[in-house]
Order: structure tokens, then sequence, then C-alpha cells
């Protein structure tokens, strides 16, 4: 039925059946909606119908939609909903996205809700909200399947069937011993082909990839990449399991930490998206762009102490904005490259100096192609040989500068234990802006002075 309506059918649909009070055509539309549909079709309902579109789902519907809806719409919906109802909710959401749930709330609010929790769930996602903002401890859930090392196929088929409906995921199982450290991993095609009655210390791999629970968001997210992992195990001192992250979570931690970085990377500031207010986003743009300014004003100091070489040649303005976008443009492409291989990549000094020395390379060969294609435009364009070396030295200088400063800056940032992203783009740009005027008009003097 779903399949061949629109958004815009299905959302007229829905408020038919809640002014007509229709509840079963509601679930059966319900039904063939995805978690994050319903999710999108209750931010578009009129607020109007937005509680008794809430009171209709049941409850599992109801808290796979508040793990799909931004902090901001689940502090509005959890008020919308009755208390009693909403821990009955709370009860079946994972315990990740309810820490993170929770954790939005007042203390007040707090209190009440892991009150309204079962003791276990309620000890369990408090432990989860003690651990620090993006770590592995806070992204977890205690939702997996774990199995004793004396266990037989059998034992851990028969277990499966009790637990596979609580299981985030079955794709692995994780084995324990006696004090509940992690000694190995099996995976759910291992267990299928086995024998009933092996041991399943005997068909699991011992070699366990884990992260401790205080390791950062960012290291799980390579740790899942790296491996190709669907989850992973996470572990307290001594190899303690005590629960996995799975790989829908660490595709949340990419989009975000991707965000974070083009907000770094423009300046922009935290925080700033579509529905952000005018005077908001101005105040969280305006410490970057102040301090920039200021930078900003030594690009004219340098051109006032170069006036008088000005002032013989005229036509060297001409190619300034030119001189400093192309260095501002180069340092730019450095930064997100060396930015992006942070993410992806072990640094050692070999990595380190092989990427300076390729990056040198890069900005050599940028330099020398601009360089030549810049002094024949500035030759024949003015008609004037002179002008033509002074420019194209100067580009082919400031292109190796801007390119090189673009790999240092971050690099540098990154060894400092300074996220390299905060080297922004303006701010490599402004840096380059200055030097490159600096290597102009050094140049043109210099060659001015030598021929007069």
């Amino acid at each position: 039925m779903v399949r061949n309506m629109t958004e815009d059918q299905i959302l007229i649909n829905i408020i038919r059946y809640l002014k007509e009070a229709k509840k079963k055509d509601f679930q059966e539309l319900i039904n063939e909606l995805q978690p994050y549909d319903i999710g999108i079709l209750y931010e578009n309902l009129p607020e109007k119908h937005q509680t008794r579109f809430l009171s209709n789902l049941t409850l599992q519907q109801l808290a796979n939609l508040l793990q799909e809806v931004n902090k901001d719409t689940q502090v509005v919906i959890i008020k919308k909903v009755s208390k009693e109802r909403i821990a009955k909710v709370m009860d079946l959401m994972d315990n990740d996205d309810l820490a993170n749930l929770i954790s939005e709330l007042s203390e007040d609010e707090k209190e009440e809700f892991l009150a309204a929790l079962n003791d276990e769930e309620a000890i369990i996602v408090q432990n989860i909200m003690n651990y620090p903002e993006e770590t592995a401890g806070r992204l977890m859930t205690n939702r997996y399947v774990w199995i004793p090392v004396y266990y037989t196929v059998k034992d851990v088929v028969d277990k499966l069937k009790t637990f596979a409906e609580l299981a985030e995921t079955i794709n692995y199982l994780y084995v324990i011993d006696e004090e509940k450290r992690l000694v190995g991993v099996l995976s759910y095609r291992d267990l299928i082909l086995a024998d009933p009655h092996e041991q399943v210390k005997e068909i699991m791999f011992s070699r366990v990839i884990s992260v401790h629970v205080n390791v950062d968001q960012e290291e799980v997210a390579q740790v899942i990449e790296r491996y190709d992992f669907l989850a992973v195990p996470v572990v307290e001192d001594n190899d303690v399991l005590v629960g996995i992250i799975t790989v829908d979570d660490v595709i949340d931690i990419v989009i975000k930490e991707a965000n974070e970085d083009i907000e770094k990377l423009s300046a922009s500031g935290k925080d700033i998206d579509f529905d952000t207010r005018a005077p908001i986003a101005a105040y969280r743009r305006l410490p970057w762009l102040i301090l920039l300014l200021f930078i900003g004003v030594l690009s004219g100091s340098i051109i006032s102490s170069f006036q008088a070489t000005l002032n013989k040649v005229v036509a060297l303005a001409f190619f300034m904005p030119m001189i400093s976008g192309m260095t501002g443009n180069t340092g730019t492409q450095s930064l997100a490259v060396v930015v992006r291989g942070l993410i992806s990549r072990d640094i050692d000094k070999k990595v380190v100096a092989n990427l300076i020395m390729r990056e040198l390379g890069v900005g050599a060969i940028i330099g020398i192609t601009c360089g030549v294609l810049i002094s024949g435009i500035a030759y024949f364009w003015q008609g004037n040989l002179q002008l033509g070396f002074v420019v194209g030295i100067s580009l082919f200088c400031t292109l190796i500068i801007g390119t090189i400063s673009g790999t240092v800056i971050p690099l540098l940032l990154y060894k400092l234990k300074i996220d390299p992203a905060v080297a922004s783009g303006p701010l490599i740009t402004t840096i380059n802006d200055i030097l490159s005027l600096l290597i102009y008009f050094g140049v043109a003097t210099a060659f001015l002075t030598a021929i007069m």
C-alpha cells in the first residue's frame, strides 16, 4: 500500500486516520514504514496532530521513533507522552540511545526517569552516562549475546533462541571466561557450520579486536572501518567485556565528526544549521572572523611598506589578488588532504616525512606550471618581460610555501594533541596571503633594485 504513495499522500492519510479515529488503518500504514520514515512523518505533521499521533503508536514504535529523531525533538516528545508510558518505552530502547536521551534532561528529570526504569536497566544506563562524552563507553550497548568458553555449539543455539530478540545484533557471539574476560569471538556462520557437540573454545577465534571503554569515538570508527566489522566489543581493564558498539552507531559518529570538521575547516563555528537564528549564527562565527580580520590588517601594512615599489611598476597591483588567492587555494587543498589522512592513517615520522616531501613535489610542479603560464600572460598583456619574470617567480615560490604551510600546520597541531581541523581554511588562507605578499613585493623590490 505504502510503496506507491508519496510522502505527501502518506501524511494526508495519517492526518485523516487521526481525525476519524481509524486506529486499524493508522496501524496498517505505520507498520509498513521504517523507523526513520516514522520520524520524518512525525516532524512533518502539524503540531496539533502530533500528540494524537504519539498516542496511537505502540510502545515499540514509540521507542523506535525516539531513537531516530534529534535530541531536541526527543525532549519534546517525552513531555507530550505520559510518564508511565514513557517509562515503559524507555525499557524497550537501546541503552546507548537511552543514556543519550536522559543526559539531555534536567537533573530532576534524570532522577525521575531513572527511577521509573527497572533497577537493572537503571544501573546500566547510569553506568553508561558516567563515561565521558564521545568515548566508546558512552556509545556501547549491553544488548549482545555472550557465551561461556565451556559451552557446546548446542548450548549456544539454545541460548540464542532465548536471547536473540533482546540482542541488538547476533552477527558475532562473544566468548568469556569465568572472570568475564573476553577470550574469543564466534561468528554466526561458524556456529551454523559446526557440529552440535563441538565446544566453543575449539571453533572460536582467540585473537579478538576490541576497544577500551575510554577510547575516543573516532578511534572506534577507525577500527570498524579498518577490519570491516559489523560490531566491535568494548572492554574495561583486564579485558572484561562490558558492551558492544554496532556499525549503525559508527555511521552516526562518522557523519557527526565530518560535520564538525567541516565547521572547523570553514571557521563557521559549532552547531550552525539551517534552523539556527541569524544572531546566534553570527555570534558563533564572529570570534574566528575577528581574529582573521586583525591578521588581515597585516596585509595592508605590507602593501603600504612597499609603496615605492608599486609606484615604479603600477602593473604589480593587477596580479596581487591572483598571487594571494592561488596561494590560499593550494594551502587549503593541502590542509584538506592532511585532515582526511589523519583520520584514516596511523601517523609516524616516516609517514610525515613522505607526506611533506610529496607535497613539496606537488607544490613545485604546480608552481612551475602556473609560474610559466602567468609569466606568459603578464608579458603579452603588459608587454613587460621583467614584470612577467617577477610575477612568475613570485607565484612559483608562493605556491610552494602555500602547499607546505597547508601540510605542516595541521601536522604540528596534531603533534600538540590539538584537533588539526582547527587549522581552518580561512586561517591558512590569511597566513598565506601575508606570506605571498611578502614574497611578491620582496622579489619585485629585489629585481628592481638589481636592474636600476
